[in-house]
């Protein structure tokens, strides 16, 4: 109700307006069209108002009415005078209801009904006003405000309709007989239940958006159902109204359709049965294989396990990229940003460290947010390819879904990771990406009519990503010691790191992968910026040899880019600054790995060993690529004990690192004949 509407009314209550009073305006109002004209018409003075309305009205309702006239259209009083009705009935203790039924109730049923209203509400009378409905069929349904009690036969076989829907659905071979069976004991107990419902109205909806009247005792994040059957989810909350976010199409929603609340938020299905399916962001399959069945349902909102039921990360989660796992390794149970401008390598290095999961006892699941559909079934073709859709869950919101999927998306993904992590399992998750999230959510917020903050994103969009990634964890030994692990991806403008959202998620994240557009171009992949990556948590959880393989390589490469920079514009230079730039060069050139083809540890502790041992300086750069193939292929076949014994031990003590040593100079002695 608009505050001039609440302003009438309670002058009308302070001039204690009666029912009669009220009557008599309406018979002034529509003696004439001439009232209206004069009361309605904003090229009156108030002053000229005053004088018509103390012409035609008791001086018991002048003030009311003129109120009424500078401030509302006079069309608008029916209205107003049944919500001051309302209003005077609840003051008196007197409940009102409206009854729907098909034929009309005798005496004793009306007061039977009346008798109902009274109790419901606690009010010592109540009026009721009968509407007539064929539609219902047989039986009656009573709304008292915003409470619908439905004891109707359509109601009742509505109920039965479903209980034999959800029994077909459990076996897919229920026969005739059995549904037969299932009518007749439905129908057998057959009885009217009263069934108390909440309900709303809709006052407005477009573009996703539902602003709903009622519903008055609603939880944020609650599932509301609209009469077309339409889900949405409660977003906003304020004094008179409620806004709600839909799941679906808008087209069958219009301004005074019912809604009605479901009692529980918003959750999905989950279940081992999603392993190696495509779904969308609210559990549904959508790969064309039919139905999943679900194990268990689960919140999509779940609060982040305590620090009492977490453990540390100590165990690594191996990318296969050599870049990342020498220098910024991953653990189980960590947040680490991958972050770079547009079409620079983010998703294959998410992808690649998917590829690499296989046959590690490692869950994955990849949520595409805001991309187009083509690239989502490209992504789930290459994940075949590589067998790794045997481990992966796909879940999807494209760009052509509506804001209120692509926002609710990674919250299911986690929801679904949730439960594998909860039975002691190890779980990857890959949000791609969290930019077009903030995107789809500012979209909403805009919509509900939020104030913005910076950049144009709400205020809240902080706490938007934090409670998400704050679910990724490794668990207690009590409860499993499952983890998830979470690889986030940001979309930068023009490698600038210090907006809004890219800053947000760097400060949630245990460490991020910087991807530069310049390498990317140069022809290094994985462009990883050395000096803006960083791990904050992996080191810990980093195989022993990896991390003594590694030794000095950071500190080596960053060196390397100070001197390229410096010596760029210089011809002169000695002797150990050009072997310097030339093993910086061979570093580079061996961190180069293209997508699809993760690594082993023990082929990256190879490569690393002879890399710091300065073993490769003889080999021209253009052709280290290939010497690298051809040394690791020589390990795998001629030194299979040293490769066995790096993959179980992971460990590289002295002993064996010279027998690496000694066996690239074996190599490199015989690819010097062959080659050189």
């Amino acid at each position: 109700m608009a505050p001039k509407k609440e302003d009438y009314i309670k002058t009308s209550f302070e001039a204690n307006v009666s029912q009669t009073d009220l009557e008599k305006i309406e018979a002034v109002l529509g003696a004439t069209d001439e009232v209206l004209a004069i009361l309605d018409n904003p090229t009156v003075s108030e002053r000229e108002k005053e004088i018509a309305v103390a012409e035609l009205f008791s001086p018991s309702v002048k003030s009311a009415v003129t109120l009424l006239a500078v401030n509302n259209p006079v069309k608008n009083f029916s209205e107003i005078k049944k919500e001051y009705l309302r209003l005077l009935d609840e003051k008196n203790n007197i409940a009102f209801a409206t009854v729907t039924c098909v034929t009309e109730p005798d005496e004793k049923q009306f007061e039977g009904l009346k008798a109902f209203v009274c109790r419901e509400t606690g009010a010592s009378s109540a009026e009721i006003e009968i509407v007539k409905d064929d539609s219902i069929i047989g039986g009656f349904v009573i709304q008292i405000g915003n409470k619908i009690y439905d004891r109707s036969l359509k109601a009742k076989l509505a109920s039965i309709k479903e209980s034999v829907e959800q029994n077909a659905k459990k076996s897919s071979n229920v026969s005739t007989e059995e549904i037969i069976t299932i009518l007749r004991e439905d129908i057998k107990d057959f009885e009217f239940i009263t069934s108390e419902e909440e309900i709303g109205t809709v006052l407005t909806v477009g573009d996703g958006i539902a602003l709903i009247h009622g519903l008055d005792n609603v939880m944020y994040g609650e599932i509301v159902i609209f009469e077309c059957g339409i889900k949405g989810m409660v977003q906003d909350i304020k004094k008179d109204t409620v806004g709600c976010i839909l799941f679906g199409s808008d087209t069958d929603i219009e301004a005074g359709s019912r809604v009605k609340r479901s009692h529980k938020k918003a959750g999905v299905p989950v279940g081992d049965a999603f392993i190696g399916r495509v779904v969308n962001a609210l559990g549904e399959p959508i790969d064309g294989k039919g139905e999943i069945k679900a194990d268990d349902y689960r919140l999509v909102e779940q609060p982040a396990p305590s620090i009492v039921d977490r453990k540390s990360v100590s165990q690594p989660l191996e990318t296969g990229i050599l870049a990342i796992d020498s220098m910024f390794p991953i653990g189980r149970g960590q947040r680490e940003l991958i972050i770079g401008d547009r079409q620079t390598g983010k998703t294959s290095i998410a992808l690649d460290t998917i590829f690499n999961q296989k046959g590690k006892n490692c869950i994955c699941i990849y949520n595409a947010i805001g991309q187009k559909a083509s690239t989502v079934a490209k992504i789930v073709g290459d994940l075949e390819k590589h067998g790794a859709m045997d481990y992966t869950i796909v879940v999807c919101s494209t760009a052509a879904d509506p804001a209120s999927l692509q926002y609710i998306s990674p919250y299911s993904a986690t929801a679904i990771a949730e439960y594998f992590m909860y039975k002691g399992k190890d779980c990857l998750v890959v949000y791609d990406d969290l930019s077009k999230h903030a995107v789809a959510y500012r979209a909403i917020s805009l919509l509900l009519q939020r104030p913005l903050g910076r950049e144009a994103y709400p205020g809240d969009v902080f706490y938007l990503h934090s409670r998400l990634l704050e679910r990724s964890s490794r668990l207690s030994d009590e409860l499993g010691g499952g983890s998830i692990t979470a690889l986030p991806i940001i979309e930068t403008q023009a490698g600038d790191v210090s907006t809004y959202i890219p800053t947000n998620v760097i400060s949630i994240t245990d460490g991020q992968i910087y991807l530069e557009s310049d390498l990317f171009f140069s022809g290094q992949r994985p462009a990883v910026n050395v000096g803006l990556s960083v791990s904050r948590v992996g080191g810990a959880a980093q195989a022993k040899a990896m991390k003594k393989a590694a030794g000095s390589l950071r500190v080596d490469l960053a060196q390397f880019r100070e001197m390229e920079v410096f010596t760029q514009f210089s011809s002169d230079l000695d002797d150990d600054t050009k072997a310097n730039l030339n093993y910086g060069n061979g570093l580079m050139e061996l961190l180069k790995q293209p997508l699809g083809n993760p690594m082993s540890l023990s082929r990256q502790v190879v490569t690393l060993v002879g890399a710091i041992g300065r073993k490769y300086t003889d080999i021209p750069v253009d052709r280290l690529k290939s010497y690298q193939a051809e040394m690791l292929d020589y390990f795998d076949e001629s030194q299979s004990d040293i490769m066995n014994e790096i993959e179980s031990v992971k460990i590289l003590d002295d002993s064996l690192k010279n027998n690496i040593l000694t066996s690239i100079d074996k190599f490199n002695e015989i690819y010097a004949k062959e080659k050189l």
